[in-house]
């Protein structure tokens, strides 16, 4: 095969990976070229991090900033007739799956010389580059809406990361982001593909705790679909590398409040639908134009999934309901868990298949709005 390249998928132009980038010349977003995958026999078991499939990366990254992200635990829990496995993502360094990406894209921008980087966050991103950056010594801004949990920001301001609030809806934080990417390199987990080659993870993670074999079903909440294109990518080159004879269904869950995949997904089209947008707790997916929007409906078409809309009281009850079982997540996660039961219903995943929910964060970082959401009604 050719060497590994960025490629924009509007047109099939390739760019050289050694060069940093983080959009196409016409300012469009990037993938990495497609991979072979690699075998069990791939794996460095020496190493207990998600850095234990470095052979699956496209570049050889010779010292990655890394503090043994990835590994996260799977929880089978009863959920009515389902018993699904809960993915704790949040068992990660900054406590959200976030990590995965951020390790891999910050580790290859440092080798390529980038000293400093720019991202714009409503959170989790934010904190995870913050972190990652100051233990790969490098300097990092964040632009994150100034609705943004000040758990979230005080991690942030933790690490040290210059922080900037910025008014507006969550995309006026990437749109000031741009604007300023002239100054600093603009190392965005939505934008940079290096951040998918490290979400992809989950998927080996997923192969390799199921005896390298694949689940039948994966949920997950959706944003800008990282840990959804993620675990396409992972399960496609597992694919292509014999170790699995079928992609798992992949599932977006989405707050109906902004559901962008899901309105798109219901319209049989890749392109955006209008649908109203409004306030949401869960935050982490409050993405109103996703970038890689026909990317992911692809994948969801391809792997035989689909889209779930879930209304705030749906996201709340989710809530109280896994913390009754013991896992206290992030409002964004519990929409996923909200799917399962919607999913069951019309019949689309059955208990007698393997479930996997992804579980992105933990809900410390929204304390103080859980525990009013959890006293609601008690």
């Amino acid at each position: 095969m050719p060497s590994p390249s960025y490629i924009d998928p509007l047109n099939g132009k390739l760019y050289p990976l050694d060069v940093p980038r983080w959009c196409s010349d016409e300012g469009k977003p990037l993938l990495v070229t497609p991979l072979t995958g690699i075998s069990r026999d791939d794996i460095d078991r020496s190493i207990r991090s998600l850095w234990r499939y470095s052979a699956a990366l496209p570049a050889e990254i010779a010292k990655p900033i890394t503090m043994g992200e990835g590994c996260t635990p799977m929880a089978e829990r009863e959920w009515g007739e389902l018993r699904p496995h809960f993915k704790l993502e949040w068992f990660n360094p900054t406590s959200s799956f976030k990590d995965r990406g951020t390790t891999v894209m910050l580790s290859f921008m440092r080798q390529l010389g980038v000293d400093a980087v720019l991202e714009d966050s409503s959170g989790n991103g934010g904190a995870s580059v913050s972190a990652y950056g100051a233990a790969g010594g490098m300097r990092v801004k964040i632009l994150a809406p100034s609705t943004t949990s000040p758990m979230k920001v005080a991690q942030m301001h933790a690490f040290g990361a210059e922080v900037q609030l910025v008014e507006g809806p969550r995309e006026e934080s990437e749109a000031e982001a741009i604007r300023q990417s002239e100054q600093i390199f603009y190392s965005s987990h939505n934008w940079q593909p290096f951040f998918l080659q490290g979400t992809k993870s989950l998927a080996y993670e997923i192969w390799e705790d199921f005896n390298f074999t694949a689940p039948d079903n994966i949920i997950m909440p959706v944003g800008a679909g990282s840990s959804l294109l993620g675990c396409y990518i992972g399960f496609k080159e597992l694919l292509a590398a014999g170790q699995i004879t079928r992609l798992p269904r992949l599932f977006a869950a989405q707050p109906l409040n902004c559901s962008p995949v899901d309105a798109s997904f219901a319209a049989g089209v890749d392109t955006p639908i209008d649908r109203a947008v409004n306030k949401t707790i869960a935050e982490g997916t409050a993405i109103k134009h996703p970038l890689r929007l026909k990317q992911m409906i692809a994948a969801l078409k391809e792997t035989g999934g689909g889209t779930v809309a879930i209304p705030e009281d749906g996201v709340v009850a989710a809530l109280k309901r896994l913390a009754r079982t013991g896992l206290f997540v992030e409002p964004t996660s519990a929409s996923a868990a909200a799917a399962l039961d919607v999913l069951s219903e019309r019949g689309t995943i059955r208990p007698t298949e393997r479930t996997v929910v992804i579980i992105t964060g933990t809900g410390i970082k929204a304390a103080s709005q859980i525990t009013d959401l959890l006293a609601e009604g008690n």
